[in-house]
This record gives C-alpha cells, structure tokens and sequence, in this order.
C-alpha cells in the first residue's frame, strides 16, 4: 500500500498532503528521535507527518561516537534503571530490529594496577553485563592478561599496562539508521518532507492545532493541520520554545563533542579500546579501514547549524589517546575531523508540564504541542515512545499501545538469509564478494534496490573513489531511495566519505552532482551551486586540522 522511498517525486507528493490533510500527529525535527516518534505514531495507526529544516539526521543524529551502548559511566553515577534499559535496546537492534546496521564490537579497557583496579572494573563490566536480562546477543566480558594484550593490541604501552578487560558493545552509522527509520515510517504511511522550516504554531484558543511553514527550496508557505504536534528539535529546543512563544518545563545546554578519523595502520589493535579521562571516557573505536577517536564534552554557544573542531578540542584527543598508545597518534595522521552536539536538558523545578526523566524529558507546555529532548541515541525508541503516550491525549480517543518494541526496520528481514548466499549475489551480479557484503551491511535486503540499478547501468557497479568501497550506484540510490537533495547530503550522510576520504570528498563532489542531477531534475547551474555549498562546509570544518598541523 504505502512505499519506502524517499526522492524528488514523493516529496511533491508529500507537499500536497501537508497542505490538503489534517493530521493526527505533526513531527518537527528529522533527528534520531524525530523519525523515531514518526514510526512509533504511524504504528500506531495514527496519521503522521514529518518535516524537518535541513535534512534527514543533519544536526547531531550524524555526528555521534557511532555507539550503540549501555553507557558503562553511567554505573558510576548509580543509574543501573538508564543502563539496563539502554542494554535491552542495544540488544534489540542486533539481534531484531535492524542487524543489518547495528553490528557488535569489541572493547578493551587496559589495566595499570593488577589487583584493585581489575577488581573495581571487573565488578563494573560484570554488572554491566548482568543489567542486560536473559536474552543476550553479544558475548560477555572476559579478563586477559599482559602476555595477551601484547598480542591483541600492539599498541598499547606494554610498559603501562599489565592486563585489561575485553567487553562488547554495538556500533552504527548513525546517519543511515536514522534514515532507514525514516523510510521504514514511510513504508507504514508517514508523510515526510525534508527542506521545511516550521515558522510559527496555529492556535485554536489555547489549543495548538497546526503549524504554518516555509518550503525551502519553492519558499512556498505552507499551512499544515495536526491535532497534535511533537517537537523533536535538540539542540534547537530553546531557540524554537521561544520562536513560538511557548513556556516549556526544561532549558537545553549545548555540549560540544568532537572526534577525529585516523587510518588503520595508525592504531594496532584487533579490538577498540575505552581510557577514562579526567573529564569522561575517550573511546579508540574501528571504523572500516579506519578508527574513529574521541570525544571532547566542552560547552557550547556558537552556530547549531554548524559545530566545528578547534586546534584545541583535537589537541585534547590526541593527548589524551597517547598516554596509552605507543607509537603515538600525530596529527599528520588524522584524516578527518567533525563535531557534534549533544542536546543536555536542565528541568525547570517549578514546571508542573514535565514528565521527568533522568535522561530524557517529555514536556507538554501547552495543548496539543509536546517536545521531547534530551536522552540517548540509543534509547531514542523509548523516548519516542514516551513523546507519543503523552501527545495523543490530545486526540481523544482510544489509540493502540506502542508496536516498535517487534518491529523490525526495512532491510532487516531476510538480512541473515541473504548472508548466507553473499558468493551467489556476488557471482550473478558480477560484483566482488567484499562488496557484496558492503551492500548488505548498508542496505540489508534492500540490497536489491543497488543491484537493480546496476542490472540497467552497469558502469554504476565502479566505486566512486578507488580507496573506499562505495559504488556510484549507492550515489544514484542515495536520491531515487533515500531522500538525499545535495551533494552534501550524500558525502556526508548517506555515504560517510567526508571524512573518511583524505580530502574529504571534494574531489568526488562534481561526480556526484553529475550522477544525482537527473533525479533532483537539476540544471547545470544547480549543480554548481550544490558542489560549492558541500566545499564551503568542508573548508570550514578543515580548518581546525589545518591550523593544528600548521603549528
């Protein structure tokens, strides 16, 4: 009945609905926690709309750690009710809900004291291990010993540590899970659209029924009907409250967190490793052929729309990585830099529209309008969950409990299955074994939708840079499938080339406007526009490496 896709084609299609339909319930944001509420609604057999600014994931939903984790500091802070309940998502997702993106890895957290220190984080992963129930996806924690380290990570200062703990998370693509939870809310009969600011709310006496809006790229204005609306906004939550004149029961704080992108040979090791800092923890994650290093927690009050890494921020990361790595990271090794920000919510005491939680806040400042911030990106399904039990009170009727707790996302059915028979789809399409499972591991089953496009294109099975393994027709895919309406949306969400190329994309960034302008219907001056939009962004977010290698 309904189609996942997300392209040019279904977002005009969209438009006519936001302007002709009255909806059960309005989403604001496309963040993690944005198509989050979006699924869970449309699950529901509620009538949903999304629409989001800039586009899908754009703000901090793509510039994670790329964890999916319990949180092991929060152990440290007694918050055993946060943990277990971040574990049973993770164990979700690896096991059911989406295998195909949420893969486990191994973690080593080193040890420089024999006895008291492998005791005090012996206790802590064992507990950590044991706050995840029955039904466990990933291995449990294990000691080893200094013989042993020195063989799994060559790395670390043999002269430091004397053993470690190796223990299990998961890890993801941040921007690609939330955009297949986009579609998979599609596929279920959500309305979306990317390019729309919201503007202002539409009242009915106190009531909110509505929103009005701008489309970005017609600068259309757009009136949409909703009897409820959620705002999933982040880091943009005050700025909006405030836009729409709205009191609501929380502030939001902005913490900055960075990480750099170094190569493979840069960091010897089988497994990732974990270091606590004086500040939190620093997590030397692999990547591909690459490791992901970070993060910083500094504050924040500069541009939302852009964070961007100081000289200081990657200095941080790197001191603090070298005081456990031998030979050390320099700075001529990073390939890459970006920077997040993390949306930390202060309650209003006095607030009597809040639903308190540790983690995350629901708060409802007025009728039929409910934002949700704060939490984790792992936990994001609790949360959209938690936004929608609270908004449709305002619909006055009976509506179905939440369904996502067995919901898998598009793409995971089948995935095992198609893992098994990787030589056969190798052999039939005429793609490489390790490409196949490259697909499988982006796309899941939907590995057919790549395929297809090659069968009538083959010149689109080529990778578009030599050195990274993504296909020209994941480039094509990314706008007929995925909803990408830039050069930037491709290089740095549907792909993660911008920085996990050495010079961050720009010199693919022509042949992707070329592969992608027929779909967006683009002239050759649109083009143009869109490459000098995506190197604009990149030299802003290079400047931070180039002045610390310049030093």
């Amino acid at each position: 009945m309904f189609k996942s896709q997300l392209n040019p084609a279904q977002r005009d299609s969209a438009l006519e609905s936001l302007v002709s339909e009255e909806f059960d319930v309005l989403v604001i944001g496309g963040g993690v926690n944005g198509v989050g509420v979006a699924l869970d609604a449309v699950t529901r057999g509620l009538k949903v709309a999304l629409v989001e600014s800039q586009d899908l994931a754009a703000g901090t939903s793509s510039r994670s750690s790329k964890l999916i984790h319990g949180g092991l500091r929060y152990l440290e802070q007694y918050d055993f009710k946060l943990v277990r309940e971040a574990l049973h998502e993770r164990e979700f997702m690896v096991s059911t809900q989406c295998p195909h993106l949420v893969k486990p890895v191994s973690f080593l957290y080193p040890l420089t004291e024999k006895v008291k220190e492998r005791t005090y984080v012996g206790a802590g992963l064992a507990l950590y291990d044991a706050l995840r129930g029955f039904k466990r996806a990933l291995p449990s924690h294990r000691h080893l010993t200094g013989k042993t380290i020195a063989t799994i990570s060559p790395s670390l200062r043999q002269d430091i540590i004397n053993g470690a703990i190796r223990y299990f998370d998961a890890q993801v693509d941040d921007a690609r899970h939330t955009m297949m939870i986009a579609r998979t809310a599609a596929r279920h009969g959500a309305v979306i659209a990317t390019q729309i600011r919201v503007d202002d709310l539409i009242h009915s006496g106190k009531k909110i029924v509505g929103a009005t809006a701008t489309d970005l790229i017609t600068n259309k204005k757009i009136s949409i009907s909703a009897k409820s609306t959620i705002m999933c906004a982040g880091v943009w939550s005050d700025e909006l409250h405030q836009k729409f004149g709205l009191t609501p029961g929380y502030s939001v704080a902005m913490s900055k967190g960075v990480h750099i992108v170094v190569p493979k040979d840069a960091i010897k090791s089988k497994d990732g490793i974990i270091l606590k800092t004086p500040v939190s923890v620093l997590f030397l994650i692999p990547w591909g052929d690459k490791w992901i290093v970070g993060t910083t927690d500094t504050p924040y009050e500069a541009d939302r729309a852009q964070p961007l890494a100081t000289s200081e921020d990657v200095q941080y990361i790197l001191d603090q990585a070298n005081r456990v790595l031998e030979p050390q990271l320099k700075s001529e090794d990073i390939i890459g830099v970006f920077a997040g920000l993390r949306p930390l919510v202060a309650n209003n005491s006095e607030s009597t529209t809040t639903k308190l939680s540790r983690e995350h806040t629901v708060d409802r400042p007025a009728p039929g309008f409910v934002s949700l911030a704060g939490g984790k990106y792992t936990t994001y399904r609790v949360m959209a969950k938690d936004a929608v039990d609270l908004a449709v009170l305002d619909l006055r009727r009976l509506v179905s409990d939440s369904v996502t707790e067995k919901l898998p996302l598009i793409g995971a059915d089948g995935y095992h299955a198609l893992t098994q028979q990787v030589a056969k789809i190798a052999a039939e399409s005429g793609l490489t074994e390790s490409t196949v499972t490259h697909l499988l591991d982006r796309y899941g089953s939907l590995i057919s939708e790549i395929l297809e496009i090659i069968e009538e294109d083959p010149q689109y099975a080529e990778r578009l840079i030599p050195d990274l393994p993504y296909l020209k027709a994941e480039v094509l895919h990314a706008a007929m499938y995925e909803g990408a309406l830039s050069v930037a949306d491709v290089l740095m969400r549907r792909t993660r080339i911008s920085f996990e190329s050495s010079d961050s994309g720009l010199s693919a960034a022509d042949e992707v406007a070329h592969i992608i302008a027929p779909t967006l219907g683009w002239s050759r001056t649109d083009a143009k526009k869109s490459v000098s939009q995506f190197t604009e962004i990149v030299s802003k977010e290079e400047a931070a490496l180039r002045a610390l290698i310049n030093s």
